[in-house]
């Protein structure tokens, strides 16, 4: 027998060569099989990646490749081979590629922009089979196909993509989910009816309906959301506030020590600077009257106003609200700039030298255009619009333009039920204008094709009505302003396009908006009764354009049904304050109105922070309820009055 250590050696000889057998074997068998691929995660490669594995891959795996492929193509814009590739397909794919088909259909239908079909195409696909990645997926599909309009579905699904994501992606859906819910209209608010279990949305409800309430006083607002993480500590939007909001609870109010007022106080366009500096002034130093109760038994006689002036008398609330405390005078410097003295870029050096914290104005468009183009680190309430708007994180526009009321007409129509409106405007570049501003934002509201008809000057007019001719309702439609992208969660699509529905032949129209001065109207009303007739069901509206001193009651009784548009000082929302200042312009409204902007802007730059910074940010105002956007533009809810009996009277 051979000695025990012998044995050993011989064992721990072989032992070596056993292991490296089984190793090689093992290595042999995985040289020919591809490890198992991941359809569910991320497709991180480049489709050439992908596409050239799927040529490499055995006959088990190529599915799993080719569905990786397209997923990189429609990622890299790729449509018509992405499409390509899913038509080739196997016809027999196991459940979990199945499930990442379907996913792909869906995003192939949005890049073809077929949102409704996409829409159907998600309904089919059963979310909870789904991992995790690939809900995230299912849900921005479902944003995306929802194409930025606010609503309960799309907030529904921001809210279900929000725990599958991390990171700015995280950040980005608390963002898109706040800015959704401010952009709810009233309606949609009012008419929202949620489930029981919905604790996620019901608390963002509430935190909508704390900043609605409180974002008037910006301290108050930042202890109100403070309240409010208190209450929802659950809450997505209590851990992360939405970032507008979290700027909120950081800011620190603009300085208005010493304002620069850039207006125009030489030239053709003085007594418009001379106006809004008196305005501006008035406001600044607490000398603008508090609104008064005025009953309407006590307005004042019909021969007065028919010498005077203004709606105010007819149009004041029987129960207007208890008067405001006056304000108390400022004791900001303010320092006036003769804007037509020397160029924009000049002005905004020597303010900011003269140290000026806060610039007002310029009034004139190409001059805005030139604050833009600046890049002026100082603060800037423009007191008109760019040509093209431009978002500047030191910028704010305020203007009274014919295009801000044809927004708010397109408004004020809609919320009284219209849906096939005419537009009566000027053959000019104000017609223009107008037509654009309401229809764009017609279509944001979801109303469908917007029809127009253009008159002459007066003497056309009379010409027309002499021959009998009068004005038919119908028109052409409104040429639609180019779709503007929408940003969503990070990824920016196409604004959805509503089809068209009116004919020129103006069949089913339910209003007309006119553009008109008043000696226009005087005619232009006669004119559609002469066609339509007296009982003709289309409602009526006008802009500001037509309200001018001097209105008699033959007039009022002329345009009886008309609702028009107009400033709240003018419409009876400050008697005392009207009656005063009327005086003082000679009852130029044009003067007034200017007055009234030059008011609102002391308001405005008195909470610069808060309207740059708080989208939606709202104050009351002599020219109209004043709102915010995310450019921060001013938007103006104005005063509608309406021609009752030879009275001007509000309308509800």
């Amino acid at each position: 027998m051979l000695p025990s250590s012998v044995v050993v050696t011989k064992a721990g000889r072989r032992l070596p060569l056993l292991l490296a057998a089984i190793l090689f074997a093992g290595c042999t068998g995985t040289g020919t099989r591809t490890s198992p691929v991941d359809i569910q995660g991320a497709a991180s490669r480049s489709s050439d990646y992908y596409l050239q594995q799927l040529q490499q891959s055995a006959d088990d795996n190529k599915a799993d490749w080719q569905l990786l492929a397209i997923r990189a193509l429609l990622n890299e814009g790729k449509t018509d081979a992405a499409k390509a590739q899913l038509d080739a397909l196997p016809g027999q794919l196991n459940a979990p590629q199945s499930r990442e088909r379907d996913l792909l259909v869906a995003q192939l239908l949005l890049a073809q922009n077929a949102a409704r079909q996409a829409q159907a195409q998600l309904k089919e696909i059963d979310v909870a089979l789904l991992s995790d990645a690939q809900k995230a997926r299912y849900y921005q599909l479902q944003i995306t196909a929802l194409q930025g309009q606010p609503s309960l579905a799309l907030l529904r699904a921001l809210i279900a993509q929000e725990p599958l994501l991390t990171g700015e992606a995280h950040q980005k859906n608390i963002d898109t989910t706040w800015q959704t819910l401010t952009q709810l209209t009233p309606a949609q608010l009012q008419s929202l009816v949620i489930n029981a279990d919905e604790n996620t949305l019901q608390g963002w409800l509430d935190l909508l309906n704390v900043y609605s309430t409180q974002r008037s006083d910006a301290d108050r607002l930042k202890t109100a959301i403070s309240d409010w993480q208190t209450r929802y500590p659950q809450n997505p939007g209590a851990k992360t506030l939405p970032s507008a909001l979290d700027q909120l609870q950081n800011m620190q109010p603009a300085s208005t020590g010493r304002i620069a007022l850039l207006l125009p106080l030489n030239g053709q366009a003085q007594n418009f600077g001379k106006a809004i500096q008196q305005g501006f002034n008035d406001a600044k130093n607490g000398l603008l009257s508090a609104p008064e109760t005025t009953p309407a038994s006590e307005s004042a006689p019909a021969s007065e106003a028919d010498a005077v002036v203004s709606p105010s008398a007819e149009a004041t609330p029987a129960a207007a609200p208890a008067p405001a405390p006056t304000p108390a005078a400022s004791s900001a410097e303010i320092r006036v700039y003769d804007s037509s003295a020397q160029p924009i870029d000049q002005l905004l050096a020597q303010a900011q030298r003269d140290g000026a914290t806060l610039v007002v104005g310029p009034l004139l468009k190409n001059q805005v255009d030139g604050v833009a183009a600046s890049q002026t680190p100082l603060n800037v309430l423009a007191l008109n619009t760019p040509a093209h708007m431009q978002n500047h994180p030191n910028l704010c526009y305020f203007a009274l333009s014919p295009e801000d009321e044809a927004r708010d007409a397109a408004q004020h129509m809609w919320d009284q039920g219209k849906r096939s409106p005419l537009l009566l405007l000027p053959r000019n570049d104000l017609g223009d204008r107008v037509a654009s501003a309401f229809a764009g934002k017609w279509s944001e509201l979801g109303g469908s094709t917007v029809l127009q008809q253009r008159f002459g000057s007066t003497g056309e007019l009379k010409q027309n009505i002499n021959s009998g001719a009068g004005i038919s309702l119908s028109g052409t439609p409104v040429a639609a302003p180019p779709p503007q992208s929408i940003a969503i969660a990070g990824l920016s699509i196409p604004a959805p396009q509503s089809e068209p529905t009116a004919s020129s032949t103006g069949g089913g129209l339910d209003s007309a908006y006119i553009v008109a001065t008043q000696s226009e109207l005087a005619l232009i009303k006669p004119m559609i009764t002469m066609r339509a007739g007296s009982r003709s069901n289309v409602a009526l509206y006008a802009s500001s354009r037509s309200a001018q001193a001097g209105a008699g009651p033959d007039f009022r009784l002329e345009m009886e049904g008309i609702q028009y548009s107009d400033i709240p000082l003018l419409s009876g929302g400050n008697p005392a304050l009207m009656q005063q200042v009327a005086g003082q312009f000679n009852h130029d409204y044009s003067l007034v109105r200017l007055y009234a902007m030059g008011a609102d802007a002391w308001q405005l730059a008195s909470h610069f922070s808060e309207v740059r910074q708080l989208p939606g940010y709202q104050l009351k105002g002599e020219t109209g309820t004043l709102t915010t956007d995310q450019n921060c533009m001013i938007n103006r809810k104005l005063s509608w009055n309406q021609y009752q009996q030879g009275q001007i009277v509000p309308v509800n």
